[in-house]
């Protein structure tokens, strides 16, 4: 599984080369579908990112139950 770092500049790779309209439909119909699956990716990582920083923000604050964040299953 690449990392978000990873998806992030395939989408913006995707992103210029669609910008350029110099592609044909076919080619640019599969470079839409692999950035989707790259945005889809990006916001899973973020998604998972913002729960830890809830958790902590939980921890820290006191007023709620301190809940031990789930592992990632591999």
């Amino acid at each position: 599984m690449p990392s978000f770092e990873e998806s992030l500049k395939k989408l913006e790779t995707i992103v210029e080369k669609l910008e350029k309209g110099d592609l044909a439909l076919e080619d640019s119909l599969k470079l839409f579908e692999e950035g989707v699956a790259a945005s889809a990716a990006c916001k899973k990582e973020l998604d998972a990112a913002e729960g830890k920083v809830q958790m902590l923000v939980k921890q820290r604050d006191g007023s709620m139950k301190a809940e031990a964040f789930p592992a990632e299953k591999s």
